[in-house]
């Protein structure tokens, strides 16, 4: 196995348990104690408020499901593109519970210190989630 199909594979299974089933523990084998994850917010998050971050999407999004659609590895980057979808079923950033089955997609881009990410580039439209809930009108006068 190469270096590069360990790394995917490790991906696979770390996304899997902890966006999946709720395994924030298992970033652990994945990502670096330094890990600063950017996105949206001028503010990265670090190891502990990702792993948080997670918990209170799933709570939110109970039967939360994220696929991954693809994964290059090439050295020490990986580029991930992704989707997810669930029900909001309780309150998500303020707002409250609207019932509805929402799908968002992404991707993000890592990059690798020895064995472990210590850095990923988040893209996704937030709009298109809120706009999904009904907080929203996107695209339309």
């Amino acid at each position: 196995m190469s270096h590069s199909d360990a790394r995917r594979g490790l991906i696979e299974k770390v996304w899997a348990a902890a966006w999946g089933q709720g395994d924030v523990d298992a970033l652990d084998a994945l990502l670096s104690p330094a890990y600063l994850r950017h996105g949206g917010d001028p503010h990265p998050q670090n190891l502990d408020t990702f792993k948080a971050a997670i918990v209170s999407t799933r709570a939110a999004f109970p039967d939360l499901v994220t696929t991954i659609d693809d994964i290059v590895v090439e050295g020490d980057r990986a580029a991930i593109r992704w989707h997810s979808s669930g029900t909001h079923v309780n309150s998500f950033l303020g707002v409250p519970p609207t019932k509805r089955h929402v799908e968002v997609s992404g991707a993000t881009f890592a990059r690798f210190e020895r064995d472990r990410i210590v850095a990923e580039h988040v893209t996704w439209d937030p709009r298109a989630l809120l706009s999904a809930l009904g907080v929203i009108r996107v695209g339309q006068d």
